[in-house]
């Protein structure tokens, strides 16, 4: 008898599939682990966030590079998909089951410039792709009078604009550039303390359909597709990317909005916690809110409502009005950018006494 084929959806993107074959890798590595065979086959996709030059905020953002990839799965064309985590939307999809998100790399952005040059560096004027509000308005707070120019592409179409000439600089997520194999050309990683990333990024988020049905009954097919993901889930880093994506969902913003998040399991005296950042900008720099807190592991929503309060607590929740409404009309799914009616409301306390206020910057 054949080994059983497990169908990946894949952006066609050269990153998307690199991403994506790491994980067939994997899948087929922890079932020969288990004593069985699977095989994986990738079957490349394209979404509108491939197909589109144009800005990804002026079709929202939120969904863009997702909804291609779930529409397969919920027709059957595929088994599983891979995004970058965070490109999802915040609320679950029917139909679908987060069944892992494996090991992350480092979240952090960096900087690929000119003759080596970091941040600093950089001469008053420099331009600077992204195209990226999150990092466009954390770049604009630094008050280094660079000019930000909207940038979109795939990292060597971005990286290409700086070999050219075109731009003196881009920014991108490191861990795009370590899993193409081209960290070396980054100049510098930037300090979270410079720019927070995005929520969830360097993390994979690995869906299928949900065996689970409305009359109570289970797939046995889709119960065995989860069963074999399962073995990629990193407990820490779901519960370390469900704190960054809670703040996003509390705020009731997009992964377009100029808002930052990175939670990382730290020690302390009682063991492992978690430590969650979070910053909330006006698009323009004008205005920077960041905000700390340190919870249980084993509570990341709760750390992540909390760590959203504090930034409404200092003023965010007139930044946020003014981000909705810019994306309001331009959304690709209405739908897809609501905040999860399950979640739980921000708790009226934080979850622990360690909540430090970093200032406006």
């Amino acid at each position: 008898m054949s080994a059983p084929v497990l169908r990946l959806g894949t952006r066609r993107s050269l990153l998307a599939r690199t991403q994506s074959q790491w994980v067939a890798d994997r899948i087929e590595k922890a079932a020969a682990d288990a004593g069985e065979v699977v095989r994986v086959e990738l079957v490349e996709l394209v979404t509108r966030g491939d197909t589109s030059s144009a800005p990804l905020a002026s079709f929202g953002g939120v969904g863009v590079f997702v909804s291609r990839l779930r529409e397969a799965l919920l027709a059957g064309e595929v088994d599983v998909a891979v995004h970058s985590l965070k490109d999802l939307p915040t609320p679950p999809a029917a139909g679908l089951v987060l069944a892992a998100v494996p090991t992350r790399e480092d979240p952090r952005d960096v900087l690929v410039a000119r003759d080596g040059l970091t941040l600093a560096e950089l001469p008053p004027g420099a331009r600077i792709g992204t195209g990226s509000p999150r990092r466009a308005a954390q770049l604009r707070a630094l008050g280094l009078d660079l000019d930000i120019v909207d940038l979109r592409g795939n990292v060597d179409t971005r990286l290409r604009q700086v070999e050219e000439g075109r731009l003196d600089a881009v920014v991108l997520a490191r861990a795009g550039l370590a899993r193409l194999g081209r960290l070396d050309e980054a100049t510098e990683v930037l300090d979270p303390l410079l720019m927070l990333p995005a929520p969830g990024q360097g993390a994979l988020a690995v869906e299928c359909r949900d065996p689970r049905r409305a009359d109570g009954s289970v797939d046995a097919a889709d119960e065995a597709v989860v069963a074999a993901v399962r073995p990629l889930d990193d407990p820490a880093v779901r519960a370390a990317v469900t704190a960054e994506r809670t703040v996003l969902a509390t705020l009731e913003v997009g992964c377009a909005a100029p808002l930052g998040a990175l939670a990382e399991v730290v020690d302390d005296d009682n063991g492992p916690v978690l430590s969650v950042r979070a910053v909330a900008a006006a698009a323009d720099g004008s205005v920077t809110l960041r905000r700390s807190l340190t919870g249980p592991l084993d509570r990341p929503v709760d750390v992540g409502n909390a760590v959203a309060a504090l930034l409404v607590e200092d003023g965010a929740g007139e930044l946020v009005p003014r981000l909705l409404l810019a994306h309001a009309e331009r959304r690709i799914d209405p739908a897809e950018s609501q905040p999860d009616p399950a979640a739980p409301n921000p708790p009226t306390s934080s979850p622990r006494t360690t909540s430090t206020r970093e200032g406006d910057q």
